[in-house]
């Protein structure tokens, strides 16, 4: 892992607050000043930061967080607006959150004190079920890309002014329903497997559709259930059991995905040397 995020993921640093001490002798490894930002931190390293040892933690900690809108899901913002970490008690400082909820959003977000869990169920293809409101009717063609997916090569509509994401493919939405319509809004309960930048804003901002609300109410099993706004609360040994037999079948599914790769090139290239053979035989004979 990099330096800067294995310091901001084990203290109560920020990316940019790691980058900063890097830079002011303030990390040492094994008790010799580390000024390398790109240094890969591997097992066995001892990385101080101001004379005390980072020690990653050993024992997996998930929570459920509910969260607020008009806050951010980042350590620090250059424009002073609130972040989740200040929002949080101390003691999750160091924690990841998996995937992101943007300003305007609220619900369930997950954070863990395991990068390599974050990472793994944020690429994951588990489901991720929104409430949210729209400021008009739905209409055949949105039903019809809810059902099928969506490819644009203008996905601008309901970004961030400043994204530099333009095009997006859209996967069918595992689930849908109509809640409740009126003339000039509808109230919607998706499930998608996704976890795209602004990935339901851009959908409907497509069809000239503003997101009003927009609430993640489920993620992979796990319920928000009536978690107060604001308010976190510790995985249940069952979610935790899951999350386990997660893991261990991601990675035995990268175990297979390595072995596979190898046996396809020793394949190929026993495939290449008899090809080689079969064309030097073929020249002695002319």
């Amino acid at each position: 892992m990099r330096l800067n995020k294995y310091i901001s993921h084990n203290t109560k640093y920020s990316r940019r607050e790691a980058d900063k001490l890097i830079e002011a002798g303030e990390v040492t490894l094994n008790k010799k000043v580390l000024k390398d930002f790109a240094y890969e931190v591997e097992e066995g390293d001892h990385i101080y930061v101001k004379g005390r040892q980072v020690k990653p933690s050993k024992e997996l900690t998930i929570i459920a967080y509910n969260k607020p809108k008009g806050v951010l899901v980042t350590k620090k913002d250059d424009r002073g607006r609130a972040t989740i970490y200040h929002k949080l008690p101390g003691k999750f400082r160091h924690f990841v959150p998996v995937g992101r909820l943007d300003y305007a959003s609220e619900g369930l977000l997950l954070l863990t004190d395991s990068p390599e869990v974050a990472t793994a169920i944020m690429e994951s293809a588990l489901d991720r079920t929104y409430n949210l409101k729209i400021d008009k009717p739905v209409t055949e063609e949105m039903i019809t890309a809810m059902k099928e997916g969506l490819v644009l090569d203008d996905a601008r509509a309901g970004a961030h002014e400043k994204s530099k994401i333009y095009s997006m493919e859209f996967a069918p939405f595992a689930h849908f329903e109509i809640r409740s319509e009126g003339k000039s809004f509808t109230k919607l309960r998706v499930t998608i497997t996704e976890g795209k930048n602004r990935e339901l804003r851009r959908f409907f901002g497509h069809f000239e559709a503003k997101v009003l609300d927009l609430k993640r109410v489920a993620f992979g099993g796990i319920e928000l259930n009536n978690l107060p706004t604001n308010k976190t609360r510790f995985f249940s040994r069952r979610e935790y059991d899951d999350v386990h037999k997660f893991m261990k079948r991601r990675k035995a599914n990268e175990k297979a995905e390595i072995k596979n790769r190898v046996n396809a090139q020793k394949q190929e290239e026993e495939n290449r040397k008899k090809k080689e053979f079969k064309q030097k035989k073929f020249n002695k004979r002319d």
